[in-house]
């Protein structure tokens, strides 16, 4: 009777370890919006690929991966995108905080305050994969944002017509090795920014 005990348990355990398993599977591809060409799948659940633990906190700098948060926003960036982003403001005070802040994060707000629309805003923070996981999946969720896996992390973007101009607003997210680039636009999207910053960070 005991060993026929220890078989169910064992049995059981198997059984919990394959559900797990197959929860948020993360779909293949490539994808459009701010700092990509190719085009992703729709309605994929992401699965960043780590094994740190899940924490309900940020990682310090540098991360659990040992890759370091920025601290330039121009120096993340490639000559050619640099050169989409010319006449552009880098971090007016009109917009508020920005740079590094206490935590690591780094903010670079591309824009001119005089402009009604058209800025660019991101951040790049340390998150690990439990948060990041779930912020992802929320987007996809209730957001209707579509996720894919370039570059050995996960990207979600979605875009969207401005309420009040004809122009194009949108967001792109790209999670590897407990780093976050959060990026959100309107009306400036340059071609390659996202992919730019993922080369400068982790290649």
């Amino acid at each position: 009777m005991a060993m026929n005990a220890r078989l169910a348990a064992a049995a059981s355990a198997l059984l919990l370890i394959a559900v797990l398993a197959g929860c948020g599977p993360a779909s293949s591809g490539g994808g459009q919006g701010a700092g990509g060409t190719e085009k992703p799948s729709t309605g994929s659940t992401p699965e960043p690929e780590d094994t740190s633990d899940p924490s309900p906190s940020p990682s310090p700098t540098p991360t659990t991966k040992g890759v370091v948060l920025p601290t330039d926003c121009r120096a993340i960036l490639s000559e050619d995108v640099l050169s989409q982003l010319d006449d552009i403001p880098l971090n007016d005070k009109a917009f508020g905080p920005s740079g590094v802040g206490d935590d690591g994060t780094l903010t670079c707000i591309w824009g001119d305050p005089q402009a009604d629309t058209t800025n660019l805003v991101t951040k790049i923070s340390a998150m690990n994969r439990g948060p990041a996981l779930d912020m992802l999946n929320a987007l996809v969720a209730n957001e209707g944002f579509t996720c894919f896996t370039p570059d050995g992390g996960t990207r979600c973007e979605k875009t969207w017509q401005n309420e009040q101009y004809p122009v194009t607003d949108g967001r792109t997210l790209f999670w590897r090795d407990d780093i976050l680039i959060d990026t959100r636009y309107s009306n400036l999207a340059p071609n390659g920014y996202t992919s730019s910053i993922v080369k400068s960070l982790f290649d």
